[in-house]
């Protein structure tokens, strides 16, 4: 994957010299086509990102003009990003490096409904993830340590992957929401304001909860049904085997066993437009046996409470518990806070978490496990992010002899 990662970079550079380095607010009209169709995934999914990226960029300038105008004759809304992280560990007798890197193009096109709340919109996104300079990547720098989670979600080695490509229907004045295709439950399930690995916290215990054995991206089908003015009920069904780098594969696999991850949530919001930062919900799961893959299957429950304070804090506590079923966790709490500076254009982020590994892992079920997370995101550019990261890692749970260890990081995020 030498050949990806240097394209990765090449579009990295390429998007930081065309892209608009001008600060300004953006066209209403481009405000209400990205919340048009960004009903359904958080903010880690393709159009929560693009809503994100378009908020700080002005549409009335160069490239953004561009995607504007595109968008208003066409209904399609598109983007990319390049990232790249590096993490160091200082522990064990060496220290431990990892760099990843990954390219993504993502976007949607609205086909039906474009003047309506009732949309029917085809979602995309491709990814190039890798390895970075011959180290690991940073998502296996956790568990090489023994940690049972991961300090870094997304920057793994798996090649060029599909993540994303569904179509996306709403109904009764957007009411009703229906999702079909090719999806990643972490876009819709337990999400919350700081969910995205890309934008917020690295470590697993702060985005998606780590007592979930979600599969990876592929077929699936969910459903989200707005029950009353503050209450929703999201409920899915996805293949618990899913290759996003073999996706015809993963769906021919699929239907000779019938192996899948179930869901059901209900939550609570106070506003429509603060539906992930101001939220409260309760989430089911289950998965079948993986006889393919050796494991067992269980279920699950988790809780999500998340707030806005004053329009800059976001404080949040999150719990999980897993009865088999292959999570990360059998365990966890998690509590922090995130803080906005600049009208949410840089941000703060403190986390604490506490995880216990599954019974019958390998660890002993007596050693509980603790990590802490800080990073702030600044943003000198409207299409420039760069995030240090600290995090601090106690009793890891598959390496009885660590007491401790720091993994110190720095994440770079170019948008285009």
């Amino acid at each position: 994957m030498e050949n990806a990662s240097r394209r990765a970079w090449q579009f990295g550079i390429a998007a930081m010299l065309i892209a608009p380095f001008h600060a300004g607010p953006v066209q209403s009209e481009t405000s209400e086509i990205a919340s048009a169709h960004a009903a359904f995934g958080g903010p880690s999914s393709t159009s929560g990102q693009l809503r994100s990226d378009l908020a700080q960029t002005n549409s009335e300038h160069g490239w953004a003009s561009f995607k504007h105008s595109l968008n208003a004759s066409t209904g399609l809304t598109f983007g990319g990003d390049i990232n790249v992280m590096g993490q160091s560990s200082d522990a064990g007798s060496t220290n431990l490096t990892a760099a990843g890197t990954v390219l993504r193009l993502y976007g949607t096109w609205v086909v039906t409904g474009r003047d309506s709340n009732d949309q029917g919109a085809l979602h995309f996104k491709v990814e190039i993830r890798d390895s970075l300079g011959g180290h690991i990547p940073p998502q296996d720098l956790g568990p090489t340590l023994g940690y049972a989670g991961l300090t870094s979600v997304g920057f793994s080695d798996a090649g060029l992957i599909l993540t994303n490509l569904f179509w996306q229907q709403s109904f009764h004045n957007d009411r009703l929401a229906l999702v079909a295709g090719i999806v990643d439950v972490t876009d819709y399930l337990d999400v919350y304001g700081l969910v995205s690995p890309w934008t917020g916290f690295s470590n697993l215990s702060f985005s998606t909860n780590p007592t979930i054995p979600a599969p990876n991206q592929g077929l699936g089908l969910a459903m989200r049904w707005r029950i009353a003015d503050n209450f929703y009920l999201l409920t899915g069904i996805a293949d618990a085997n899913a290759r996003p780098n073999d996706p015809a594969g993963s769906i021919s696999d699929l239907f000779d066993t019938g192996e899948t991850f179930k869901h059901i949530e209900v939550g609570w919001y106070e506003t429509w437009d603060t539906r992930f930062s101001d939220n409260l919900h309760l989430s089911l799961w289950q998965i079948d046996d993986r006889d393919a893959a050796g494991i067992e299957g269980g279920w699950g429950a988790v809780f999500s409470a998340s707030r806005t304070i004053a329009d800059r804090w976001q404080p949040f506590l999150r719990a999980g518990y897993a009865d088999g079923g292959g999570a990360l966790l059998g365990k966890s709490v998690s509590v922090g806070t995130g803080y906005s500076l600049f009208d949410g254009r840089d941000q703060l982020g403190l986390g604490v978490s506490w995880g216990r590994a599954p019974e019958d892992g390998e660890s002993s079920a007596d050693r509980d496990q603790y990590s802490a997370e800080a990073f702030y995101r600044f943003q000198p550019a409207p299409n420039l992010q760069i995030t240090p990261d600290l995090q601090y890692l106690v009793n890891p749970a598959y390496a009885p002899g660590l007491e401790n260890a720091w993994v110190a990081g720095l994440r770079v995020r170019i948008s285009f």
